[in-house]
């Protein structure tokens, strides 16, 4: 598996869009084992595609083979997605994107992460995101609690 030094950061292009959905989908199930799935996974290919891609800012981490180990998504001053395949956590890929990200910002950020995602809490919160907000799970789809998070570049 890459390791920091071996991963490659790129605009995400059009022709991603399956491997960002299969990355996506496969890191959902492995960190969030029972989430209710709302929609199917050619539903979330056409969100990817149509939605994701066009909408907003996408980087996308590849491996020395150039295969697609993560991506994340800017929207305005939102971090909306950051996915890793599961057999690339821990080893940098995600720290790699979201300073990505931090990087593009305007120097604030915010985030909503599921409230038993306590991995992916703890990692924004290593890289200086605070939890600001909880909700019950009546703002998301899938009915899941979820925490808001806010991150301000030292200045």
């Amino acid at each position: 598996m890459a390791q920091d030094g071996s991963v490659h950061l790129r605009d995400a292009t059009a022709g991603d869009a399956a491997e960002i959905t299969r990355v996506f989908l496969a890191s959902r199930a492995a960190a969030l084992p029972g989430l209710r799935r709302v929609h199917s996974d050619e539903d979330t290919l056409a969100w990817i595609t149509h939605v994701v891609l066009p909408g907003s800012r996408v980087w996308v981490a590849e491996g020395e083979a150039g295969e697609l180990l993560g991506f994340a998504s800017l929207d305005g001053g939102e971090l909306d997605q950051l996915y890793l395949r599961p057999d690339a956590l821990r080893q940098g890929v995600g720290t790699r994107l979201l300073e990505r990200v931090k990087e593009a910002s305007a120097g604030e950020l915010s985030l909503y992460t599921f409230r038993r995602n306590y991995a992916a809490r703890a990692f924004y919160e290593r890289h200086g995101f605070v939890a600001v907000a909880y909700d019950d799970g009546s703002r998301n789809e899938e009915g899941e609690p979820d925490v808001l998070y806010r991150w301000t570049a030292v200045r």
